[in-house]
C-alpha cells in the first residue's frame, strides 16, 4: 500500500513536498515514480527513480523545478516542487515498478498506485 501525502493549495511561485510512503512490503529494490493528472486530462508522467537513485528521469515540463529523490530505508520517495505553475495543479500520484528496478515513463509499466494528492497552483 501506498500513501502519498503533502498536496495543497500554493501561489504560484511557491513550493511544496509530497511524500509516499509504502507499507506492507518493502519496495526498496524497485523503481517508483510520480505521475499527474489534471482535470479532463489524461494521467500524465512527472518523473521517476530507480532502486538506487542511480537513474532518474523528468518530464521535460518540470525539468530543472522538481526533484524527485528517495530514502529506502523508511521506503519512501519524495517529489520537491519549486517554482510552481498554475498549470502543475493536478491529482499527483505515486507508484512503484515492482519486478523492474529500471524507470519507467508510463503510466501502464507501473503496478502499485497511491491513492492521489492534490495539488492547487493559484495565479
Amino acid at each position: 500500500q501506498l500513501q502519498a501525502s503533502g498536496g495543497g493549495l500554493v501561489q504560484a511561485g511557491g513550493s511544496l513536498r509530497l511524500s509516499c510512503t509504502a507499507s506492507g512490503r518493502t519496495f526498496s529494490s524497485y523503481a517508483m515514480g510520480w505521475f499527474r493528472q489534471a482535470p479532463g486530462k489524461e494521467r500524465e508522467f512527472v518523473a521517476a527513480i530507480n532502486w538506487s537513485g542511480g537513474s532518474i528521469v523528468y518530464a521535460d515540463s518540470v525539468k530543472g523545478r522538481f526533484t524527485i529523490s528517495r530514502d529506502n530505508a523508511k521506503n519512501t520517495e519524495y517529489l520537491q516542487m519549486n517554482s510552481l505553475k498554475p498549470e502543475d495543479t493536478a491529482v499527483y500520484y505515486c507508484a512503484v515498478r515492482v519486478g523492474a528496478a529500471r524507470v519507467g515513463l508510463t503510466a501502464r509499466e507501473y503496478d502499485y498506485w497511491g491513492q492521489g494528492t492534490l495539488v492547487t497552483v493559484s495565479s
